[in-house]
This record gives structure tokens, sequence and C-alpha cells, in this order.
């Protein structure tokens, strides 16, 4: 029986890279994205592979991550929720002296409550042992000059899922730093650099799946730590 997972920020970047490495391995999909289009581009993709429903829309809208659970459990029983979807926030980014509180609080909406959000609905829905990874980055736990709004919200992000692990020793719940990656998130993030040196996301996809395929503790992780598991199909 095909397991069944939530992927948010599905369309690009390590979003799209952790759905497709599922699909390969028979994981059923309800994947979202803001943009419709690109989305629907992820899911014709993908569902050559294995069932997929993509549901366009923002994870700081709480009916979309209700919708978007409901539509997870018609492909079965949850087995995993992968909070990926971010908010960089203002480009090139502000210090924290002159960072506008209103533009803080989008991503603190996006970064912060919005994956605890998820885990609320999903929650009655998932099945014993379900995996929850929330992305986090080396910015949540190092003062990088200038990343005070996006690494404050990761921090915030990585202690709610500390203690939603210690509440719920009955799931997995991981919260992972996947590394430096060539993303569009990265080129927001340095506007006018070159980081072509980045590896692809792709590169920390193994790591990611190590999680959800293995029966390793709940805990915070870096994906490049992980060893790669042998594919397991269900």
């Amino acid at each position: 029986m095909s397991k069944t997972a939530i992927v948010t920020g599905a369309s690009r970047g390590l979003g799209l890279e952790l759905a497709r490495a599922l699909a390969a391995r028979d994981w059923a999909l309800a994947i979202d994205a803001r943009r419709p289009g690109p989305l629907e581009a992820a899911r014709a993709e993908l569902e050559s592979a294995t069932p997929v429903i993509a549901v366009a829309g923002d994870v700081r809208d709480s009916a979309h991550l209700t919708q978007l659970v409901d539509e997870a459990g018609r492909l079965g029983p949850i087995s995993a929720v992968i909070n990926n979807a971010s908010l960089l926030g203002p480009s090139p980014q502000p210090p924290l002296g002159t960072y506008p509180l209103s533009a803080l609080r989008e991503v603190y909406e996006a970064n912060v409550f919005a994956p605890l959000r998820l885990m609320q609905i999903a929650l009655p829905r998932l099945e014993q042992g379900a995996r929850i990874i929330n992305v986090t980055s080396d910015a949540g736990v190092e003062s990088y000059e200038g990343w005070g709004g996006y690494g404050s919200s990761k921090a915030a992000l990585e202690q709610l899922t500390n203690v939603f692990a210690a509440e719920h020793p009955e799931l997995r719940v991981y919260w992972v730093d996947p590394g430096d990656m060539r993303t569009q998130m990265q080129r927001e993030a340095f506007p006018g650099e070159d980081i072509s040196d980045r590896p692809p996301p792709s590169d920390s996809v193994p790591g990611f799946l190590t999680l959800l395929e293995a029966d390793l503790p709940s805990g915070r992780y870096r994906a490049s730590d992980l060893p790669a598991t042998q594919e397991v199909r269900s």
C-alpha cells in the first residue's frame, strides 16, 4: 500500500526535488504552492509516477491548509507532512534595526504559524508513527548579519518543533537543515551575486529520505550528515 505525504512549496527547489524522489518511491502526494502555473506543471510531471493532488494557495491561509489535508486524506492515511514552504522576506534583507515589522509579521506567518497550523490540522489524520519534517536553516542557530528576520523565524520554528516532538512521542518529528542550495530563495537572498557554487537542492534529498524511511529519533538533523538509505518501495 502506498504511503501518502503532504509537501508544501513543491513547485520548485527543494520541495519539487523531494516530491520527485517520493514519487519515484511510490508515495502518493498532496502538494501545494502559491502560483497555480508552476504547481500544475509539477503535478503533470509527478502524476506519471504516482497519484498526486495539487492545491494552489498560500500556506498562511488556514482554509487552504484544511483543503490540503482533506485532499491528502483522499489518497490514504497520511504518513508524512513536510513543511517546506518558506518566505525570505525583503530582498535585500534589512538589518533588524530598520526591519519593517509588517514584513516581519508576514515572515513569521509563513515560517512559524503556517507550519504549526498544518501540523495541528493534520494531527488527527496522521497514521501511527507518521513523520513530520519542518525545513529549517543554519540561520536559525547562527547570528548572520542581515538574517535576523528570516533567521529568527527559523529559530522559532525549531523550538516549536522541538516541543511538538516532546508532546507527541508517538510520531517522528524532525527539524532539518538542508544546507546551502542553488535555489530561487538563495538568489533573492543574495541579489546580484553569483550563487552557482551552491549545490543543487537534489543533493539534500537523500538525507530527507533517510528520515522518512529509517526510524531515527525525533530531533534536529543536517541533511548532509545523514547516510542515504537504499530505495524502499511499499
